[in-house]
């Protein structure tokens, strides 16, 4: 996992002072990190009953279609307010910065599916639990949140605590 670590840039003070970004497109772009993120996560879940794997608008695209892929699975997009087409599902959830709105097509997951949730990041797990909400009030059970990173000073993880979580490297400071 110091692999996948060191390809992830940190940058300085964005989206404002005192912040240490951390940009995974760095990552995405070497071809051998990038197949050892999805390789690595599909190892953790091959044997782990799950369905389908959704995707956090929109680095948890980048992770959870390859991962669908690389399980059989289905993949379901849990996107924004206003960007899918059909009947949804929506839930507002609080940002550092103020509030947002995720949605879910109302169909997307079976009734009793095991859906694997994943994004690129877990901060303070404000999007995660919404995105795990919406799994649920469609039907779906969480099987899991997957994350490539994890800030562990920000707490996140006890925003999920009823969830299994599964990151690949934390890094400490934001």
């Amino acid at each position: 996992m110091d692999r996948i670590k060191s390809l992830i840039r940190t940058i300085p003070n964005f989206p404002r002072d005192g912040i240490a970004f951390r940009d995974l497109t760095t990552l995405f772009l070497h071809g051998e990190g990038f197949r050892l993120v999805i390789d690595s996560l599909a190892e953790t879940y091959r044997s782990q009953g799950v369905d389908l794997v959704a995707g956090v608008e929109s680095r948890g695209f980048i992770l959870a279609a390859p991962l669908a892929y690389r399980l059989s699975k289905g993949f379901v997009l849990i996107r924004k307010s206003g960007k899918l087409p059909g009947a949804t599902v929506g839930v507002e959830y609080s940002l550092e910065y103020g509030r947002d709105r995720l949605e879910i097509h109302s169909d997307a997951v079976p009734k009793g599916a095991r859906v694997l949730v994943v994004d690129d990041l877990l901060a303070t797990g404000g999007t995660m639990a919404a995105a795990c909400r919406l799994v649920e009030e469609v039907g779906g059970q969480v099987a899991g949140c997957a994350f490539v990173v994890e800030l562990p000073e920000l707490k996140g993880r006890e925003k999920l605590a009823k969830y299994a979580l599964h990151r690949l490297v934390d890094f400490a400071g934001h």
